[in-house]
């Protein structure tokens, strides 16, 4: 059995962003030479999140606005978390988009079904992020 790391990073440019990951996850199973076997993709950052779905820009705004009317950003004040920081929304939206995927690896690429593609979802951003693709399989 194979198994590899690669780490992909990232500088968001807002607070709050999703970026599509597929083909960079895809460039990293071809890397590992594994045919048949798993990658996870996991956010190395409390405030940030992995997952699947469509690559369809009104989904993305419908995201933002489900996501900000669950735990909207402010006020500030109306989480205990914030004394002193101001993120505590984004550590909830991340609970909720959850931390990492695990994706089907056959004949060398990821084994998706119709429209699936690979986010990493931003909610505290403007800085340098991280993601964890680790591959095992044969």
């Amino acid at each position: 059995m194979k198994h590899d790391r690669h780490v992909l990073t990232f500088q968001t440019t807002k607070r709050r962003q999703l970026i599509n990951i597929t083909p960079q996850v895809r460039d990293c199973v071809r890397k590992s030479g594994v045919q048949h076997g798993l990658v996870l993709v996991n956010a190395m950052h409390i405030t940030a999140s992995v997952f699947i779905n469509d690559d369809e820009s009104g989904l993305h705004q419908d995201f933002e606005a489900w996501l900000e009317g669950l735990a909207p950003e402010k006020p500030y004040d109306r989480y205990r978390h914030n004394t002193y920081e101001d993120n505590a929304d984004a550590h909830l939206k991340r609970t909720i988009m959850g931390r990492e995927v695990v994706v089907a690896i056959t004949d060398g690429d990821l084994d998706f079904g119709p429209w699936e593609q690979i986010f990493y979802g931003e909610f505290d951003g403007k800085r340098k992020k991280r993601v964890l693709v680790k591959i095992i399989g044969e």
